[in-house]
């Protein structure tokens, strides 16, 4: 393994912690405890994914987050915030601003490994999208725009299918309402946050074993919608 991990904190013990645990992975690990020598070190050695801790002194995380994606050099680097618990607004914020994940502190070490290999693995598909989605008895056929759950076939509403399809190719990633807004009802200037809650509802009916507690499309409270890898 040899990917590069640049983890920004400026908790001494927390910033060993995550470099200790990453190391043992197989990662290569370099650290910055400020934003400007984040962005220094992001720009020199490209890093292929970042931990970034949104409450930095100085430069916040966020802002941090907003230098990154304005270059060409860096705005292509993956990046995964550690954020306070309760932080919903900086949450939302830093996905809206192109962030891959977060993560809540406290946290486990192990948490952070999984969720970092989670963003790499999505990543490495070298930008080909796949045509056969698979969630628990869920088959998405991209190509032929068909949906199954145990081999049968279900009918969604071309609405629904471009929802299912868009958490789908994002999973294991929390995309925010608005974001889903963007892309799914990217045509239709007057629909509201809440129309993708209602649309969230119906395509649970059809293919959540238990719809009250779903296993595929999971909700991150305050923010938005993740598809379960």
């Amino acid at each position: 393994m040899s990917e590069n991990i640049l983890v920004v904190d400026d908790e001494k013990d927390l910033l060993e912690l995550v470099e200790y645990n990453l190391a043992k992975e197989g990662y290569r690990v370099s650290t910055a405890v400020n934003g400007v020598d984040a962005l220094k070190i992001a720009r020199k050695n490209s890093p292929s994914l970042i931990v970034l801790d949104i409450m930095l002194p100085g430069m916040h995380g966020l802002e941090v987050l907003r230098e990154l994606k304005k270059k060409p050099e860096s705005q292509d680097i993956p990046v995964i915030l550690l954020t306070a618990k309760g932080g919903e607004l900086d949450k939302v914020l830093g996905l809206e601003l192109g962030a891959d994940d977060y993560v809540t502190k406290p946290f486990s070490p192990r948490e952070l490994v999984a969720r970092v290999k989670a963003v790499l693995r999505r990543l490495s598909s070298n930008g080909h999208a796949p045509t056969v989605i698979k969630a628990g008895g869920l088959k998405i056929d991209l190509d032929k725009n068909k949906v199954y759950l145990h081999e049968k076939p279900l009918t969604l509403s071309p609405t629904e299918f471009k929802l299912l399809k868009y958490l789908a190719l994002n999973r294991g990633r929390v995309i925010p309402r608005e974001k889903l807004l963007d892309n799914v009802w990217k045509d239709d200037q007057f629909v509201e946050p809440r129309t993708v809650d209602v649309h969230i509802r119906r395509l649970r009916a059809k293919i959540e074993e238990d719809p009250e507690n779903p296993a595929i499309i999971k909700t991150a409270r305050g923010i938005g919608y993740e598809m379960a890898e």
